[in-house]
């Protein structure tokens, strides 16, 4: 027998994604709005957009965001997915405070992240740019990419590696053919995420950057400081879809990887 939740748990879901998403629309509507007076709808225009792919600021910041990001996920990815491998055979005494210390960048508020690397490039004499938000980046990427990875170890159990090392397989060999298959959906996801985060990370981001070294969200900050203009709007509703898109990516891959079926065969 079904037993159906107390009406004012779904007013309550309904009103909780009233308030979340409704401002996200706002942005996104108002960026086709054909003037710059906000709230004042005057037709609908693709103008701002083309605007943006004009305006050299905006494509400079649009260039360090996508090498920080790139660069940042592809180190991130591997130093992850590396932690989640040796974690995997790590005796319980020394898994649980080392699987706290990999979670602390995700807890950690990022204002404190952002001064506490701010103070560590300091001291080591390292000029802020692209590169100290890169290693920022990685700091706190890494953990993410740690908990995607490990969820796939989590769920796939010994049996297949150990039935490949029955079989004469070396450690590379049911690495490559057996390991790694089944935790890339994990990789990816954990990639994603990564690429996500640094895309859209401002506050970090705003500590460690140096002045040539400007991303799109703290352009968009700086912006905003002056008013919201259309242009801006433009923007934010190109991250925001950005951003869904690799979110719903990921959730994809996660997905798929828990729907594969285990081979009974091995392929060597």
């Amino acid at each position: 027998m079904n037993k159906k939740g107390h009406p004012l748990l779904s007013i309550h879901s309904i009103l909780l994604m009233i308030f979340i998403y409704v401002p996200i629309v706002l942005v996104m509507v108002y960026s086709f709005n054909n003037t710059r007076l906000a709230g004042d709808w005057q037709g609908f225009t693709f103008d701002w957009y083309i605007s943006l792919l004009q305006d050299r600021n905006v494509l400079d910041a649009l260039m360090n965001s996508l090498i920080v990001a790139v660069v940042s996920t592809v180190l991130a990815t591997i130093i992850g997915t590396i932690a989640a491998l040796s974690m995997r055979d790590l005796g319980k005494r020394l898994k649980a405070p080392m699987n706290g210390l990999l979670y602390m960048p995700i807890i950690i508020p990022d204002i404190i992240m952002g001064i506490s690397l701010l103070v560590l490039f300091s001291q080591l004499h390292i000029p802020l740019g692209k590169m100290t938000i890169m290693i920022a980046h990685i700091t706190f990427s890494v953990s993410y990419v740690y908990v995607m990875v490990s969820a796939r170890f989590a769920g796939m159990g010994r049996q297949l590696e150990e039935a490949s090392q029955d079989l004469g397989a070396t450690y590379w060999e049911t690495f490559r053919y057996v390991t790694l298959p089944q935790i890339t959906p994990g990789i990816i996801s954990g990639a994603l995420i990564a690429f996500t985060l640094s895309l859209d990370d401002f506050m970090v981001s705003f500590f460690v950057a140096g002045p040539s070294s400007t991303t799109l969200p703290i352009y968009i900050f700086g912006q905003v400081k002056r008013g919201i203009s259309p242009e801006i709007n433009a923007l934010c509703t190109l991250l925001i879809l950005v951003s869904i898109s690799l979110i719903l990516l990921s959730q994809y891959f996660m997905n798929r990887g828990r729907g594969q079926k285990k081979r009974n065969t091995l392929p060597f």
